[in-house]
């Protein structure tokens, strides 16, 4: 027997509870027969100022048509939208924010299942962590990444930013150029064309199940990037007959699967941070070591940039991230369910690669080295992480002398100061950039390298931060290390000269400072004076947690529910 619709809560009463719901729902033309059949919300984070989901609107048609055709009934609205790009001081700070909105906005609300429209960064992760908290049955819509680049022959895209930057500070090309440089760059609709973080998040979601086979990879400009939004409002009427809920997709096992996929494709290190939250959300016992426990034996199969060659779009026409999948197919768990009913097994079962250029083999990776892992030792407590399929392999073995920045400010006021004492073995150390520190936790983690450095043709250094790195970028960068400077632990009292090793196979960041001395130091500590805090900021700063256990805000851990507890009328 099917379970009553929840929205006949609202819209099945009779005498003047009902009239209202009703009524004002008819002014917008919808007739009565609309009431009797399953309300699927489409929640949008259509912006102009995200213009990774700027073509939101004509996507969530695509879902509404495939919702009608189910016998749905589509009531699309918006929620706070994060673009990565633009907002200040960072998206981050406010991903927690956009995550009660949806979380509420979907359980205040006549819903019977939701489709969530999430493309750039920071809204994949609050879209997802605030529908686990509410727990209806939901399908994730990804944007699709941005048609690849070219400039001058060249295929390019948004890690290439990195390099650009770099070389401009060299002198090697000109502001003009970059002008030039930047309008070839980012040439169609659609979110970051390389393993970035939207990338990694939309290979996260289809990888967890909680979108349809082929999600992560269609181009956004590519007319099967609206198929699969059809498809996927067709598929949540029936989830929702079938009362198929995200706990039951998102099993610890699921959780695992992703993991390793993402260890496979190089992906971003933000990964960490948004599947941990997750985790905390739906209730799976998730933490740090977890994900050096499964990457640290998976290779690097996709060449895609900043890892690798390629670009999303290369991904797609490969075979996407089921044929990626099949490659891991000895290392994932097959039987874990998905949001089409099947298992993941089932979905990649029959997918081919197109191109080993692109996806090669577990047996012939592209790059031994795995694209995660968590790193311990007394300037991290808690933990930190690197990207090695993104690191200098002569690095990723090295002791230097630290040179500390206290603030971003502080390290843009001085990186390029001839007189800064600092050269190619000493590891940059940037404190005061965490979740609470900034607040925020800002993508600053790889720092750009000094001017003088550059110019003796050295592209890479060690790199410390208690921050984060944006998914596009590459290098020896160590980040998340937590407890982070602000709190005055060991990593807020390390100084100049002081001796740090780095020894990514042995999974240890250690600073040469005896423990006396260490303890001598924090006596001596004393927090930075903080920006001035009010309303959401003010909240955050006193309830996010660290990065080891995924930043969101203490109050929000674990599920509410659908329940509305209250009724006005």
């Amino acid at each position: 027997m099917q379970k009553p619709l929840r929205s006949q809560s609202w819209f099945g009463r009779k005498g003047k509870d009902g009239l209202i719901y009703r009524s004002w729902m008819k002014s917008q033309g919808i007739p009565d027969y609309e009431f009797n059949k399953p309300v699927i919300g489409i929640c949008n984070t259509w912006s102009e100022l995200t213009p990774c989901n700027s073509h939101f609107r004509e996507l969530a048609e695509s879902v509404k048509r495939g919702i009608s055709e189910a016998g749905g009934f589509p009531v699309e609205f918006p929620v706070m939208s994060l673009g990565e790009t633009l907002i200040k001081p960072t998206a981050m700070l406010y991903r927690n924010l956009a995550s009660m909105d949806v979380e509420e906005s979907i359980r205040a609300n006549p819903m019977d299942g939701v489709v969530l429209l999430c493309g750039c960064d920071k809204t994949t992760s609050s879209l997802v962590m605030g529908a686990c908290s509410v727990n209806i049955p939901t399908i994730v819509v990804s944007g699709g990444p941005m048609l690849t680049g070219n400039y001058k022959g060249k295929k390019i895209s948004i890690s290439d930013v990195w390099r650009y930057s770099e070389e401009m500070r060299g002198g090697k090309i000109e502001q003009e150029e970059l002008r030039s440089i930047e309008a070839a760059m980012c040439r169609s609709r659609g979110h970051c064309g390389v393993m970035g973080t939207a990338s990694s998040m939309a290979c996260m979601i289809e990888s967890l199940g909680l979108s349809l086979p082929g999600n992560a990879a269609i181009p956004a400009a590519d007319a099967r990037r609206k198929v699969l939004a059809q498809l996927s409002g067709l598929r949540i009427v029936e989830m929702v007959k079938e009362d198929l809920k995200p706990s039951a997709i998102l099993t610890k096992k699921a959780f695992e699967n992703a993991i390793i996929t993402n260890a496979a494709i190089g992906g971003s290190t933000n990964f960490i941070i948004h599947l941990l939250a997750i985790a905390g959300r739906i209730g799976v016992d998730l933490s740090l070591p977890d994900f050096d426990r499964l990457s640290s034996n998976v290779p690097l199969v996709s060449n895609i940039q900043p890892s690798g060659s390629y670009f999303m779009e290369d991904l797609y026409y490969a075979g996407g991230l089921p044929a990626v999948l099949k490659e891991l197919d000895a290392l994932l768990h097959h039987d874990c369910i998905t949001v089409n009913g099947k298992t993941m097994k089932e979905n990649y079962d029959q997918a081919a690669c197109y191109d080993r250029d692109v996806i090669a083999t577990t047996a012939k990776p592209f790059n031994e080295a795995t694209g995660l892992a968590v790193l311990k030792g007394n300037i991290c407590e808690n933990g930190a992480v690197i990207k090695p399929s993104a690191a200098t392999p002569a690095l990723m073995q090295h002791t230097g002398k630290a040179v500390v920045f206290d603030t971003i400010e502080d390290y843009k006021n001085r990186i390029d100061d001839p007189g800064l004492e600092i050269d190619e073995n000493s590891v940059m150390v940037l404190k005061n950039v965490g979740p609470r520190g900034y607040p925020g936790m800002p993508e600053v983690g790889n720092m750009g390298l000094p001017k003088k450095i550059l110019d003796k043709g050295i592209k890479d250094m060690v790199r410390i931060s208690d921050g984060r790195m944006s998914g596009t970028g590459f290098g020896t960068v160590v980040l998340h290390v937590s407890p982070e400077a602000a709190l005055g632990g060991n990593f807020s009292v390390i100084q100049n000269n002081d001796l740090i090793t780095l020894d990514v196979a042995g999974r240890s960041l250690h600073l040469h400072v005896s423990d006396e001395e260490l303890a001598k130091r924090k006596e001596q500590w004393k927090p930075l004076k903080g920006i001035t805090e009010r309303g959401y900021v003010s909240l955050y700063v006193n309830h996010v947690e660290q990065a080891h256990l995924g930043a969101d805000l203490d109050f929000l851990k674990g599920a509410s529910g659908s329940e509305v507890l209250r009724d006005s009328h």
